[in-house]
């Protein structure tokens, strides 16, 4: 079969091109902006690339494609989507796809929640792999321990990095209703994504959607200390529920060691212990939490916690989670994905209890579609509040710009110190004064969830400069 892909360029949709270019069909696909290291990693699989979305490339195949698989970056409006429709040409969303063609008759182990959904899917898929479970795997970044995001695996297993953004133009469910997992891992819910949802109850709605599709021989893993999880199961759990957490009252809970190990408590009893390696990369309390939902998750397809935890004991992050992108002058640069203030404030605390008292310089990028909404700008403070310098910028004209003062928003950092924090629309000026302020034994944290300009890198090169 020939499947082409509108929006083949996005993580999702390229890990699922690789994976039905593995599965043995044809694959060709556009986007608006076809550049490495998507495009490198789609070309080296034999998928071809079209940039553009002019519907004049249909007439550059010898045949119609058999179907086209649409992202959810497409809308009405789209003149190769247009051109779809007025031919009556079939095609059908990247998760319905995915949900028929490879994820019906496994068995799915889906990573749901609003923070940590990556770096889970890559412990969990890795936990599989080092047991020689041999799974399929899509996953929203690209895991140390894999050279690839997607794979489709041979064994039943499947993990699946489960997002609650809408599926498509015409299909305005989560993703995630389309996977129906056996194992669902539901990490934390909070509200975001404020284009789409109204607020945290209208997000609610969708997981209780997931939820209802758990068969009642399959297992929920569910945070246990997140309040709006709780509201989501107390509305109807047909599948066992199986709680992780901190505290003991949880079915499964740990207890924090020194470098971030920690014990694996299973109903009290401790049943393993995770040492992270020294060059993992994973680090705050955070990732425990994730680790130990990871555990419990690969415990229910029969993974022994001893048997998870020696597979996390060599387990290497996700790229742009804590990456350390280069060091000069004995001042480390790292890169992190962190655009929601509970992200920023987890990745902070964990570079924190790294680096113990060395300074941390947050240099912060607020560009993803809730933030520039304005729906979190009063979190931001506290978020960047264990950082001793902050750097943020927001462009001052354009589709990345602010509608509002990002001055402003950071201005309760400077009552203690008047220069704590500074906003930049001239990303220029604003590597200009990190490399001004940075001495050597600082840490540059680096957060957006895009590009952000390759800012990383002109900091190293003025650092050195």
């Amino acid at each position: 079969m020939h499947i082409h892909i509108l929006g083949i360029c996005g993580t999702f949709m390229g890990g699922i091109a690789a994976i039905a270019r593995q599965a043995g069909h044809r694959v060709t696909g556009c986007d608006a902006n076809v550049y490495p290291p998507m495009s490198t990693q789609l070309q080296a699989q034999g998928i071809e690339l079209i940039e553009g979305f002019s519907p004049d490339q249909l007439l550059q195949f010898a045949t119609m494609p058999d179907l086209f698989v649409i992202g959810n970056v497409v809308s009405r409006g789209n003149p190769l989507m247009e051109a779809i429709l007025n031919q009556g040409l079939p095609y059908i969303s990247g998760p319905q796809w995915l949900g028929e063609q490879v994820l019906y008759g496994r068995h799915v182990l889906a990573v749901a929640g609003t923070h940590g959904k990556t770096t889970t899917s890559a412990m969990l898929t890795w936990i599989l792999e080092f047991n020689d479970y041999k799974p399929g795997y899509l996953i929203g970044g690209v895991p140390l321990n894999f050279s690839v995001s997607a794979h489709l695996g041979e064994s039943q297993y499947f993990v699946i990095e489960a997002d609650e953004y809408d599926t498509a133009f015409f299909d305005k469910r989560s993703k995630f209703v389309h996977y129906r997992p056996r194992t669902a891992l539901l990490n934390n819910l909070e509200f975001d994504h404020a284009d789409i949802f109204a607020d945290l109850a209208a997000i609610e709605t969708q997981f209780h959607h997931l939820v209802r599709t758990v068969p009642s021989d399959g297992l929920l893993v569910v945070n246990g200390e997140e309040p709006a999880l709780e509201r989501v199961v107390t509305r109807g759990a047909w599948a066992p529920v199986e709680r992780f957490g901190h505290e003991l009252n949880n079915e499964w809970s740990l207890i924090s060691q020194e470098g971030d190990g920690f014990i694996v408590r299973k109903s009290g009893k401790e049943v393993a212990t995770v040492k992270w390696a020294p060059d993992s990369g994973v680090m705050g309390r955070h990732n425990q939490l994730n680790a130990l939902a990871a555990i419990a998750a690969a415990n229910h397809i029969g993974i022994s916690p001893e048997d998870s935890a020696r597979a996390l004991a060599v387990f290497k992050n996700v790229k742009r989670r804590l990456e350390t992108i280069g060091v000069a002058n004995d001042i480390t640069v790292y890169d992190d994905f962190a655009h929601h203030p509970t992200a920023i404030t987890t990745t902070v605390d964990g570079l924190r209890r790294r680096v113990g008292q060395s300074r941390i310089l947050a240099v912060l990028e607020p560009r993803s579609n809730t933030m520039k909404l304005g729906v979190m700008k009063a979190q931001l403070p506290a978020s960047l509040e264990a950082a001793d310098k902050i750097f943020a910028y927001g462009a001052s004209s354009g589709k990345e710009s602010l509608g509002w003062d990002l001055n402003e928003v950071l201005a309760p950092l400077n009552r203690t110190s008047a220069d704590r924090a500074k906003a930049f629309d001239d990303l220029s000026a604003l590597v200009e004064a990190v490399a001004h302020e940075a001495k050597p034994g600082d840490h540059i944290l680096v957060m957006s969830n895009g590009g952000f300009g390759g800012v990383h890198h002109k900091i190293l090169k003025a650092l050195v400069g």
